[in-house]
């Protein structure tokens, strides 16, 4: 795991400390080695931080040269089949002088050029320089767990892996981008290839991009998809479960690999249990961890966890973190230089710092909940749709306009009333937005545009169905511009690698070309197939349908104490964007029948952020 920076010039660039500086911001993702090169003519420059997992010799260095084809190399991730790859390319004539799978993507580059990128199965981000074609390819997964910013000006494309690295440039620009920061307020994260910051871009996941020095083109493109859903039920439900079964325990297998100490966090839920039973059949002796907050009872896991680890016998670790004081945030503003609105980034750090001292990779279940139906929302909005979809829509839109005008932001349910006025068979309800478009101008101003809501339609797949709709929403843009960037940013911040079997490329394809609706979720029930392998697999004593999202007490800390006065104080601020009555509701609103913990936490983080890079 590590960081990388670089530029491509058309011409020799004179200035180059920014560079090494950008590097510098980006220490954290990788504390073990550094290094930085530049072309002969001065016009490329490649930087990488380096987080040792395979080959912890010198010979990892990067940036690697591949010297006979003329090829330079930062990389940042894993690829899983690389022994698999090696040996292929070995019967291609190649050959190798390290045990890094980064000299892999190298000889594969040499090999297949672009199209390299299909035979890869891992998280990356990738930057390599072909000094022959005079070209820059960029890279990044398929499911979007490894970041890549980049921005183009002139003649010039500058790329890394955080926001930070560009930023560490005096002179770059830093003005917000309007519909960027509307979608931001709405939805809680910057979708797809737009950035926070105008004239930004994020490569946005299962996508590549070229920069030509010669005539300055940069093309983008798309790699990889999603399957089309199955258009017929194959009705052998158990040849479904043998066949995730041995996908998710191949993806364990893999991911176990490393030349340092690798853990697993046990959770005791479903996903995490399931890894857990993965990696006890492909290793003799699993270290698992549990986190719990002392003093929080509901959000204690120790109980359900423990069943897991003393049913397989793993070497069960628990810790418990601390109450958060809220001085936390400004260390975080700083991390998630572009913010979200998810206050569990909290605890994801927490759990990663202690999870660091232990060892330097994690496996975790994140991918669970979209590949196989898990979030409790898409039961819900099945439920509604089967109770309140034969009613006309005229009647339910009048239902939806009229909640929204009455009912206070915050208040619980108000999300799932404007809901009312979907049409089911061709839209997505938006359960989860945060500002409705009367508010974001109310706290930004009347005159601001509200594009949010069209953005967001603009990104709804077309499906045939409204849970394959939500499921593929959520994986294309929640997973990896929300739970996958507080992933990467919280786990990076400790040096510590996080790992998702579930994210194999083979399993999602699996999850949404071939498993059926009715397998996944319904108006009563969530993760069906997920369950079934469950009961193969775990202890009979197991709770399969117990759900505890990972989360702090935010709403509890806000209603009085340090937590509320910070936010106050961030919030309330002369210097704050944001309207000081609306906001001063919000605060004051909070509790009993309303909560905006979420809302208040998404404001201060931007705040913060803002303040933090001087935007």
């Amino acid at each position: 795991m590590c960081g990388i920076i670089g530029v491509a010039s058309r011409r020799p660039l004179a200035s180059r400390e920014w560079l090494d500086a950008g590097c510098t911001a980006m220490a954290h993702r990788g504390p073990d080695d550094s290094g930085s090169w530049w072309s002969a003519n001065g016009s490329v420059g490649l930087a990488q931080r380096r987080l040792a997992i395979i080959d912890l010799s010198p010979g990892g260095h990067q940036p690697m040269h591949y010297a006979a084809h003329r090829l330079t190399i930062v990389f940042n991730g894993e690829i899983y089949n690389y022994l698999d790859l090696r040996d292929l390319l070995r019967s291609k004539g190649h050959m190798f002088t390290t045990q890094s799978d980064t000299e892999v993507v190298l000889a594969a580059y040499s090999e297949w050029g672009t199209d390299c990128l299909s035979h890869l199965n891992g998280m990356f981000a990738l930057a390599l320089y072909d000094d022959d074609k005079k070209r820059l390819f960029l890279a990044r997964d398929r499911a979007g767990e490894k970041p890549m910013f980049y921005a183009v000006k002139g003649s010039e494309l500058r790329f890394a892996s955080e926001l930070k690295g560009l930023m560490a440039d005096p002179g770059f620009s830093r003005t917000i981008d309007p519909a960027a920061l509307d979608c931001y307020l709405m939805m809680g994260y910057v979708p797809g290839g737009a950035c926070i910051l105008q004239g930004v871009h994020k490569l946005p996941p299962a996508h590549a991009l070229t920069f030509s020095l010669g005539d300055g083109e940069t093309k983008v493109w798309r790699y990889w998809s999603l399957p089309p859903a199955p258009e017929f039920d194959p009705n052998d439900d158990q040849a479904l479960v043998d066949e995730l079964e041995t996908l998710l325990a191949d993806s364990v297998r893999r991911q176990l690999v490393a030349d340092v100490p690798v853990g697993v966090l046990l959770s005791g839920g479903v996903d995490s249990s399931l890894v857990t039973a993965m990696a006890v059949r492909a290793s003799p002796h699993v270290k698992t961890f549990t986190v719990g907050f002392e003093g929080h009872g509901r959000y204690d896991e120790a109980q359900y966890a423990r069943l897991v680890a003393d049913h397989f016998g793993t070497d069960h670790i628990e810790l418990y973190a601390g109450d958060a004081t809220p001085d936390i945030l400004h260390m975080l503003a700083r991390q998630y230089d572009e913010p979200v609105f998810d206050s569990s980034m909290i605890p994801t750090f927490l759990v990663s710092r202690l999870v660091r001292q232990h060892c330097t990779v994690a496996l975790g279940g994140d991918g669970g909940d979209e590949l196989f139906g898990g979030y409790e929302e898409y039961r819900r909005v099945l439920f509604l749709e089967e109770k309140v979809g034969p009613i006309p829509l005229a009647l339910r839109k009048m239902a939806a306009t009229a909640g929204d005008a009455l009912l206070p932001t915050g208040f619980r349910g108000r999300n799932w009333i404007r809901a009312l006025g979907v049409d089911f068979k061709t839209d997505l309800p938006s359960v989860a937005s945060h500002f409705a478009a009367s508010e974001r101008r109310a706290l930004m101003g009347p005159r601001w545009d509200t594009p949010a809501e069209e953005i967001r339609a603009a990104r709804v797949p077309i499906a045939r169905d409204l849970l394959q709709r939500n499921t593929r929403m959520d994986f294309e843009n929640y997973l990896p511009e929300d739970i996958l960037v507080k992933v990467d940013r919280a786990s990076m911040l400790a040096s510590l690698e996080m790992r998702a079997p579930f994210l194999d490329f083979r399993i999602a394809e699996f999850a949404f070309g071939r498993v059926p609706n009715r397998l996944k979720s319904s108006s009563t029930e969530r993760k069906i197939l997920l369950k079934r392998l469950c009961k193969r697999v775990l202890p009979p004593q197991f709770d399969a349908d117990r759900k505890q999202g990972f989360s702090i007490p935010l709403p509890e800390w806000l209603k009085a104490g340090p937590w509320r006065s910070f936010v106050s104080e961030v919030l309330l601020d002369p210097k704050s964007i944001f309207d000081k009555r609306v906001v001063s509701a919000l605060i004051e609103g909070h509790g009993g029948k309303r909560n905006n913990a979420e809302r208040l936490f998404g404001l201060t983080a931007f705040e913060l952020w803002r303040r933090e890079y001087g935007i």
